[in-house]
């Protein structure tokens, strides 16, 4: 059986028809005195691009499985440039692997990518962060975030710019590359609710079981406070001039968190007032020293003195 199949072979070798194929399959096309491409590379670099696309298709399909619709059209777009790309590397290294002297294609290529890259840094960097954002989820639309001391809602994911609207309703446009180069703070990625806090001080010797029960009554009577049985109070510290609270809560609209924080302190001030429970204002206890050989002159000016009179 062996000895039969090397006589096909053998037949098959010597016979004109596979010489034909052999000899088309072997000419070259001469583009210079240093490249020239025969059949036979031509169909390996058509084989190796279908390779590659299919690979393509199989890496994106796997990226883009869990993204959302429109996330995944903005997410093609970037990938259809950096296609491209392979493609190129592709086709330059098949090139080299067949034979043909892409030396000079090599170092031209190098150049003009590297002039490219110094120009539009900025620009990339936007958007491998903007696919970073698109792949890993860390930001969606809605979501309030907060960076550099910014806060608002974002409206609309770009590849190179995030859309987000401020508390007072300005536009705030964040290049995407400040999320790899700053902390980001998303304040809604667990959920709606989040823990908001207001800090009061109240004067030493104060009722503080009065003043727990009054911080908590004004966090419950405001409608935007949730789960009014969670309100705590927190007891944080002897300070240099008043007891330090903080009254502890939780709202659905964190946007409008500093709103809602208003709302509480207006009802406190309210409640302590009636309550004849006093805010302290900074006081500082003075030591004067006077040597023997020297005199101190105190003078008050007549508008503070009165001012201190009617505060005492």
């Amino acid at each position: 059986m062996t000895q039969e199949l090397k006589k096909i072979e053998a037949v098959v070798t010597e016979s004109s028809f596979w010489n034909e194929i052999k000899t088309f399959l072997n000419k070259h096309f001469d583009f210079s005195e240093s490249i020239s491409i025969s059949v036979k590379d031509i169909l390996i670099i058509i084989t190796v691009i279908f390779i590659t696309t299919f690979i393509l298709r199989i890496v994106l399909r796997i990226i883009t499985r869990k993204l959302p619709e429109d996330d995944k059209g903005k997410f093609n777009v970037v990938f259809g440039y950096f296609r491209w790309l392979i493609y190129l590397l592709i086709l330059l290294m098949t090139l080299h692997a067949v034979g043909v002297d892409v030396t000079a294609i090599f170092a031209a290529s190098a150049a003009l990518m590297i002039g490219i890259g110094l120009a539009l840094q900025t620009l990339f960097q936007d958007i491998i962060s903007g696919v970073f954002i698109l792949v890993d989820q860390t930001v969606h639309v809605g979501d309030i975030i907060e960076i550099e001391g910014k806060i608002g809602r974002v409206e609309e994911i770009k590849l190179r710019t995030t859309r987000a609207v401020t508390i007072d309703n300005k536009v705030l446009i964040i290049p995407n590359h400040l999320y790899l180069e700053n902390s980001l703070y998303n304040w809604t990625q667990n959920g709606s609710d989040t823990r908001e806090h207001v800090e009061v001080g109240v004067a030493y010797g104060s009722d503080v079981q009065l003043v727990k029960k009054l911080l908590i009554e004004a966090a419950t009577t405001n409608k935007d406070v949730l789960y009014k049985d969670d309100i705590a109070v927190r007891f944080t510290n002897f300070g240099d001039s008043s007891l330090d609270f903080k009254v502890i809560f939780t709202i659905s609209d964190s946007f409008n968190a500093n709103a809602i924080r208003s709302d509480v302190r207006f009802e406190i001030d309210r409640l302590f007032r009636e309550n004849n429970v006093s805010i302290p204002f900074p006081q500082r206890d003075i030591h004067i020293i006077q040597k023997p050989d020297q005199s101190v002159s105190l003078r008050l000016d007549q508008s503070e003195f009165n001012t201190n009179l009617s505060k005492d």
